[in-house]
């Protein structure tokens, strides 16, 4: 049997064997980055109305729809929108704020489904039956259009990732400016959910003859509903 090393056991033997950083060095790149973000921040100042403009204009150039709606508007909007697109099945958390207002918005003949049963006891009727899943962001970036979705037991990542529509509500007063900002507000360095997604427009690819197709990996349409409530008491959140 060959004992020659692989590349890749070079590689790992490489990284075991080199010392760790000292945390002063650790400490200096950190401010560095810190120092870097908050000048770029500080020359190009970006308020909370301007984030919104941001993320619409990042969003609609990747193809996804946005519209910005005050926080008692956009269940009958949405509702409206879902019956005209023809969606028959919705994937929410039937059990969260943002899922019961829509639900009680939603017209006869237009299910909303919870997301109870285990992938595999229901997988084929999810791929093939449910036409779009509703997703609540953490928070937003302006500089790229990204929504930030931590997802959980309600609303695992497949309702972000199966159905052919995606709709993402996204409250305004968490939008950052840029990803450092996130991170660093939100405090991601504390402790990293176990699954994080970004999302940046819909599914798309142009691995085949370099033609871009929707939809290859993932949802074909997104959805983007920003709810105002920077004026709101209490930042309106339900």
């Amino acid at each position: 049997m060959s004992t020659a090393l692989t590349a890749r056991e070079r590689m790992l033997g490489r990284l075991r064997a080199a010392a760790p950083a000292a945390p002063e060095a650790v400490d200096i790149i950190d401010t560095a980055i810190d120092n870097h973000y908050q000048a770029r921040r500080a020359a190009a100042p970006l308020s909370p109305h301007h984030r919104i403009a941001a993320v619409q204009a990042a969003l609609r150039a990747a193809h996804a729809q946005v519209d910005c709606v005050s926080a008692d508007a956009w269940p009958a909007l949405l509702a409206q929108r879902l019956g005209e697109h023809g969606v028959r099945r919705l994937l929410l958390d039937t059990g969260s704020a943002e899922g019961r207002a829509l639900r009680a918005a939603l017209p006869q003949g237009l299910e909303a489904l919870p997301f109870e049963r285990p992938l595999a006891q229901w997988k084929g009727e999810l791929f093939d039956t449910v036409d779009a899943g509703l997703t609540v962001a953490r928070s937003g970036i302006a500089a790229t259009g990204t929504l930030v979705i931590a997802p959980d037991a309600a609303t695992p990542r497949t309702v972000s990732l199966a159905p052919p529509l995606h709709v993402c509500l996204v409250y305004a007063s968490t939008l950052h400016v840029d990803l450092h900002a996130a991170a660093r507000a939100e405090r991601w360095m504390d402790g990293m959910p176990s699954n994080l997604v970004r999302v940046s427009g819909p599914s798309k690819t142009s691995d085949i003859q370099q033609t871009l197709a929707y939809g290859a990996h993932g949802p074909r349409w997104l959805w983007v509903l920003i709810i105002d409530d920077l004026t709101a008491p209490e930042g309106g959140r339900p």
